[in-house]
């Protein structure tokens, strides 16, 4: 049984990795995709603008509607039809989650939509799903819990840690004009790394879930990566340039998740001075991080 009423999903952008937490620490930006749902007579009347509106698919194969599919098949049957009207604000192929709003929006706009939808699809097992359609639980996490969030996988079951950014963290985003492919940045990644880089690295993904939520004065040296970043410099020059200014200037810097965005992670006193620097080629947004993840809103 579904719900009558027009509703409206609100889903964040996010950042992946923040440096040496490889396909483990996402945070939620409040840069947001809407969806607008409701059941319709038969079929499916949908209809996408703003950012990729002019690449991604039109029809069943959206990953907007595929997740939704999803999600009614799991909780017991799909409505005679559906209207589905998408405004993309997040960039494609861009290292900002596009992929996993998509996905995470669709779950939670069908759960929504579902009479008894949060008893048959709670948020663990939406987890499960969003990552399922991922891949790895990273992006999906931090969209659909927001804040500062810590996912792994084990045995199959996926989990998670959220915490709340410092209040005084606010994430400066550096967005190309080009796009890439997540495929292409994990292809240029060693299947082994040494002994010596892999410690170090997990010495500052440590050091960054205390620095992001209390001790923001350590997160030039929490966000220092040895295990990912170095190696896709050939295929994101650029991205690990801005990455080497910014940090040489000061500025705790990172490749968000696979690129080529490039996220700066400062402060309210210094957010507008590092965003008005004159960098051809980036559109830069200052952002704050998102603390509620996706949300069912009222039109």
């Amino acid at each position: 049984m579904f719900r009558a009423a027009t509703l409206r999903v609100r889903v964040p952008a996010t950042s992946a990795n923040l440096g040496p937490g490889y396909d483990t620490f996402g945070l939620a930006l409040s840069l947001y995709d809407e969806i607008v749902v409701r059941v319709g007579e038969d079929g499916l009347d949908l209809d996408v603008a703003g950012e990729g509106s002019d690449k991604v698919r039109k029809d069943a194969r959206n990953l907007v509607i595929k997740a939704m599919n999803n999600a009614f098949d799991r909780m017991g049957g799909r409505p005679r039809g559906l209207e589905v009207r998408c405004l993309n604000r997040v960039p494609h192929g861009r290292g900002l989650g596009s992929s996993s709003a998509a996905i995470v929006g669709g779950l939670a706009a069908a759960r929504a939509l579902t009479v008894g939808g949060d008893e048959r699809l709670d948020d663990e097992s939406l987890l499960a799903v969003a990552t399922e359609m991922e891949g790895h639980p990273d992006n999906v996490a931090a969209t659909l819990y927001g804040g500062f969030t810590m996912a792994w996988t084990d045995g199959g079951e996926v989990g998670v840690l959220r915490a709340m950014p410092h209040a005084d963290v606010l994430p400066v985003a550096f967005i190309s004009g080009t796009e890439l492919r997540t495929v292409k940045a994990r292809k240029a990644l060693p299947d082994v790394v040494p002994h010596g880089d892999a410690a170090l690295n997990s010495a500052r993904a440590a050091l960054l879930s205390r620095a992001i939520t209390d001790r923001p004065d350590l997160l030039m040296v929490a966000t220092e990566d040895f295990l990912h970043q170095e190696y896709r410099r050939p295929v994101m020059p650029r991205s690990l340039a801005l990455v080497d200014e910014l940090r040489a200037a000061g500025v705790p810097a990172v490749v968000s998740g696979a690129g080529p965005t490039v996220l700066a992670l400062t402060d309210r006193a210094h957010a507008s001075g590092v965003a008005d620097q004159s960098r051809r080629g980036w559109r830069t947004e200052v952002l704050e991080a998102d603390r509620q993840g996706v949300q069912i809103l009222p039109l």
